[in-house]
């Protein structure tokens, strides 16, 4: 017996290419995607994954904001404050909206769009994140003056990640 369709007619079983699902999903562990799509023809595929959500912070804390080892000596009040500050600041930062690489100059070797300190205004460039091979300007949300530069030139970011913190 075949499967038919309402119409009567013998309905087509769409053939998945099992390796090809294999390579997508490799793809997404490797990019760190949560989706990719592949289309040919008439024939779609989708791989999808939500993202988890408590490791998501994790993923995104600097270097200094990691907890100090359990034997280590208590550390001084200065040093706690550094510790807590880019916690804090990641509050107030401007976001990613992208994968992709961040650049703080419009081309290498350009004097830099921002500086701690300097005061920028609403829509000001404060740095370029290129997403498959676009450059994309992030802007300043509104006025204020740079307090933190979370990023370094180059590097790569994820989305939602912290960039500037604009105060």
């Amino acid at each position: 017996m075949t499967d038919q369709t309402n119409s009567g007619a013998p309905a087509q079983s769409m053939q998945v290419d099992v390796n090809l699902v294999r390579q997508l999903a490799e793809l997404l562990d490797a990019t760190h995607l949560t989706e990719i799509e592949v289309e040919e023809g008439d024939r779609k595929i989708r791989v999808a994954r939500k993202a988890a959500a408590a490791a998501a912070p994790l993923h995104y804390a600097p270097p200094a904001a990691a907890p100090a080892p359990a034997a280590a000596a208590p550390q001084p009040t200065a040093a706690e404050a550094g510790a807590m500050a880019p916690t804090l600041a990641a509050a107030n930062a401007v976001k990613s909206p992208m994968v992709g690489t961040a650049y703080l100059s419009a081309e290498p070797g350009a004097k830099p769009f921002i500086a701690v300190g300097n005061a920028v205004s609403a829509g000001d460039t404060l740095l370029i994140v290129e997403a498959m091979k676009v450059m994309n300007p992030i802007t300043a949300p509104t006025a204020g003056i740079v307090r933190q530069i979370l990023i370094e030139n180059g590097q790569p970011v994820e989305f939602d990640q912290p960039l500037v913190v604009v105060e």
